[in-house]
């Protein structure tokens, strides 16, 4: 990348504001909107993208278009002063209560959002915003209660505490209706995009894996019921992971679980039946009969396992679990579609195998697990569309995704969607966009 276009991406991260928050028990999710420099404004203009597709003359109102990005980062909330440290200094406690309702378009789809009010100066700060102690940040989780004060007495915010369980559907049926290759299946090594029919959209099935696990059965954009939910979710994959090996954080877990053999702790049905199938009931000798069983009948202590193998098990066992009780309730309403989201999964190719595996197997084909390329910031999505519930109606304000991808390669306009990237999956990734605001 050429000094220029380094320079111009470092303008277009600086310039930032508008944000919500995911307060978990384990992570902090974290969506912001970035204003784009003029320089990145002056390319969209020679591209002409201000004018493309979109008509607001109905409403006889006068729109400018503001380049932007629409963030995603993640902090562990045990170190949830690095998340009070960033926002400070990047000022975005400054923002908060200076948003409105608009319209997200995403490949032609108009969803619900909120974006800027009277000014399209991504620097502009209202004095009597700043000297307001009822500076409002939208939050979500049970952080969102945990910490309340703690973010009153060091940024001087309020949390304006926005349901979870809302939160997480308006976020999933945003990325799902809004943004083009959100869903895929994956399943021995294939990666596959799933084209979702916005007018057969519900109902579904959202599991959402985090801390603990939330199965909600969705009806519609803001009808819902949770019908379930698990205690062994991500939580407890990185709580006993960190007991039996060791690893200081979540993604050192996951990594170490690439390397590891689940077999030579779990017990198969193949140890079972002497090395053979029991095809009488459709189970071939690999199956799991038992997770962590062999450590029943081998004479061993926890240091005589490698840690890959205990990590690659306790994935392995968390990951059926949570395939065979999400495929129990889909049957029990009659759902074909399940939608896993959450930060547990990470787009980890082997933990997205396994459950796609156990909705397979119990489904006997009939029903296919579906993954979120945004996966775990469907709670801070859908706070920061709860702006709109500020009682300012609708307007014809427009965000148009460009780009989606890492960090790693910024782009101030992009050349369309790149569906193949993996990245921005796993963890800061952005949606480049364009906003179209009222004057």
């Amino acid at each position: 990348m050429e000094k220029s276009e380094e320079k111009e991406s470092k303008q277009c991260e600086d310039e930032v504001s508008h944000l919500a928050l995911d307060i978990g028990g384990t992570l902090i999710k974290m969506v912001y909107f970035s204003s784009s420099s003029s320089s990145c404004s002056t390319s969209a203009q020679k591209n002409g993208s201000e004018k493309d597709g979109i008509d607001a003359s109905s409403e006889n109102l006068n729109y400018s278009f503001l380049s932007g990005r629409l963030h995603f980062l993640k902090f562990e909330t045990k170190n949830i002063s690095e998340c009070i440290n960033f926002i400070s200094s990047k000022h975005l406690q400054h923002y908060a209560d200076v948003l409105c309702s608009s319209s997200l378009l995403m490949d032609g789809i108009i969803s619900n959002s909120y974006l800027l009010r009277g000014s399209v100066n991504p620097g502009y700060r209202d004095d009597d915003a700043l000297a307001n102690d009822k500076n409002i940040i939208k939050a979500t989780g049970g952080g969102a209660f945990k910490f309340a004060d703690l973010f009153k007495e060091k940024l001087g915010i309020v949390l304006d505490k926005v349901d979870e369980m809302s939160s997480l559907v308006a976020g999933a049926n945003f990325l799902l209706k809004a943004v083009h290759h959100e869903a895929f299946t994956y399943m021995d090594g294939q990666k596959d995009y799933v084209q979702i029919d916005h007018k057969d959209l519900y109902p579904y099935l959202l599991v959402n894996v985090g801390s603990g696990v939330s199965m909600i059965k969705v009806d519609g954009d803001s009808k819902f019921e949770r019908v379930s939910g698990t205690s062994i979710g991500g939580g407890t994959f990185w709580g006993m992971g960190k007991l039996l090996t060791k690893c200081k954080s979540f993604d050192e877990l996951l990594e170490l679980s690439r390397q590891g053999n689940n077999k030579v702790i779990d017990m198969l049905v193949g140890d079972i039946y002497g090395g053979t199938d029991y095809a009488k009931i459709g189970l071939t000798s690999t199956t799991i009969a038992s997770s962590f069983g062999k450590a029943v009948s081998e004479n061993k202590e926890l240091e005589d396992y490698r840690a890959e193998d205990i990590a690659r098990s306790l994935l392995r066992m968390i990951s059926n679990n949570i395939g065979q009780i999400a495929y129990l309730n889909a049957l029990r309403f009659g759902l074909k579609r399940i939608f896993f989201g959450g930060f547990f999964i990470r787009g980890h190719e082997y933990t997205m195998d396994t459950i796609s595996v156990a909705v397979n197997f119990w489904s006997k084909g009939e029903a296919k697990a579906l993954f979120l390329r945004h996966e775990g910031f469907l709670g801070a999505l859908g706070a920061f569309m709860s702006y709109q519930k500020n009682g300012i109606t609708d307007s014809t304000n427009q965000l148009m995704e460009q780009h989606s991808s890492m960090p790693k390669s910024l782009f101030c306009t992009g050349n369309g969607f790149d569906s193949s990237t993996h990245a921005d999956t796993k963890d800061n990734g952005y949606i480049e966009c364009k906003v179209q605001i009222r004057n």
